[in-house]
C-alpha cells in the first residue's frame, strides 16, 4: 500500500495551495482519510478528516473556514485545498488513511501514511 501526495510548493501568505494524495495496492473507499501537518521542531498535529462517504468533514479549528477537505472515491485520492494560507500553515503535509469509516483525529487511529509534501507560506 502506497499512498503519493502532491501538490505542495511555495505560495505567499492570502494565497492558495491544492494538495492530493493518491493510494494504490488497495482500495480505501469504506475508509475515512485525513491530513496531518508538521512544522520544524514542531509535533504533528492533525488538520482535516473526512467518512469514508465524503460527507462529513472535520477540521482543526486553525484552519477551518480557510481550508476544504474532499475525496474521490472512484480515483482513490483525497483532496485539501488551502486558501487564505498564513506563514503559520508551513509545514510537510502528510495524508493518512484511518482503520474505519467515521471521522478520526488521533494519529494512533491511522494505519497508512503518505510521504509529506512540503507546504511553505511566505509573509
Amino acid at each position: 500500500v502506497q499512498l503519493q501526495a502532491s501538490g505542495g510548493g511555495l505560495v505567499q501568505a492570502g494565497g492558495s495551495l491544492s494538495l492530493s494524495c493518491t493510494a494504490s495496492g488497495r482500495t480505501f473507499s469504506r475508509n475515512s482519510m485525513g491530513w496531518f501537518r508538521q512544522a520544524p521542531g514542531k509535533e504533528r498535529e492533525f488538520v482535516a478528516a473526512i467518512n469514508w462517504r465524503g460527507g462529513t468533514t472535520y477540521y482543526a479549528d486553525s484552519v477551518k473556514d480557510r481550508f476544504t477537505i474532499s475525496r474521490d472515491n472512484a480515483k482513490n485520492t483525497v483532496y485539501l485545498q488551502m486558501n487564505m494560507m498564513k506563514p503559520e500553515d508551513t509545514a510537510v503535509y502528510y495524508c493518512a488513511v484511518a482503520r474505519w469509516a467515521s471521522i478520526a483525529t488521533l494519529e494512533t487511529n491511522y494505519d497508512y501514511w503518505g510521504q509529506g509534501t512540503q507546504v511553505t507560506v511566505s509573509s
